[in-house]
C-alpha cells in the first residue's frame, strides 16, 4: 500500500470511527474501499489502528497549532484561530481521547504531550497578560478546550447542531468561562 493509498485508508477509518466508535475492522475495511486482509496486513488489529490515527491525529493537531499561529496576537484571539484549526480534527481527536489504551502505561505518544505543551503555554501567555483567569489552571484550560471541541464534533455529526456553530458555540463557552473579568 501506497504511503498516499495509507493516508486514505486513515482518513476513512477516521470518518468511520468518529461516527462510530465500535466499528470492528470489516466495517473499517468496506469503509476503506478495501479488503479485511488487506487492512490487516497493514494494522494488525484495532490496538495497531488506533495507534495509526493517534499518529495521524497528532500530525494534524500539531498543523493545526501552526496554522492558529498560537503566540500571535491577544491570546484570546489565538484561542478563536486555535478553534478554527482544530475543527477538521475534532471528531478524530474526540475518539482518539477515549481510547484508554492510549494513555495507560509506559507506551503514550510523547505527542499528547507535545500538544499539551504548546496549548497551555497559550493559557498561560493569556494569564500573564490579563485576559484568563488565573485561578484555573492551564491543564484544566486545555482539557476543557479538548473536551468541548469533542463535543461539538459529536455534536455536529449526530445532526444537534450546525456544523456553521462549531467555532462560535466553543469558542464563546470556553472564553466565557476562561475570561478574567474585572469587578469595580
Amino acid at each position: 500500500m501506497s504511503l498516499d493509498r495509507r493516508e486514505q485508508v486513515l482518513h476513512s477509518a477516521a470518518a468511520l470511527l468518529t461516527r462510530k466508535a465500535t466499528a470492528t475492522m470489516d466495517e473499517v475495511a468496506r469503509a476503506a474501499g478495501i479488503s479485511r486482509a488487506t487492512l490487516h496486513r497493514h494494522f494488525a488489529g484495532r490496538d495497531a489502528l488506533v495507534r495509526a490515527l493517534e499518529e495521524l491525529c497528532i500530525r494534524e493537531c500539531e498543523t493545526a497549532l501552526d496554522t492558529a499561529r498560537l503566540d500571535e496576537g491577544d491570546a484570546v484571539d489565538a484561542v478563536r484561530r486555535l478553534v478554527r484549526a482544530l475543527e477538521p480534527v475534532a471528531g478524530l481527536l474526540c475518539f482518539l481521547v477515549t481510547e484508554n489504551q492510549l494513555f495507560e502505561g509506559d507506551e503514550q505518544n510523547a505527542g499528547w504531550a507535545r500538544l499539551d505543551a504548546r496549548i497551555g503555554a497559550l493559557f498561560q501567555r493569556g494569564q500573564e497578560q490579563g485576559e484568563f483567569r488565573i485561578d484555573l489552571t492551564t491543564a484544566w484550560l486545555t482539557e476543557a478546550l479538548y473536551g468541548l471541541v469533542g463535543s461539538a464534533a459529536w455534536a455536529v455529526a449526530d445532526g444537534r447542531v450546525a456544523a456553521n456553530d462549531f467555532e462560535f458555540m466553543v469558542t464563546e463557552l470556553l472564553l466565557g468561562g476562561a475570561r478574567r473579568s474585572v469587578t469595580k
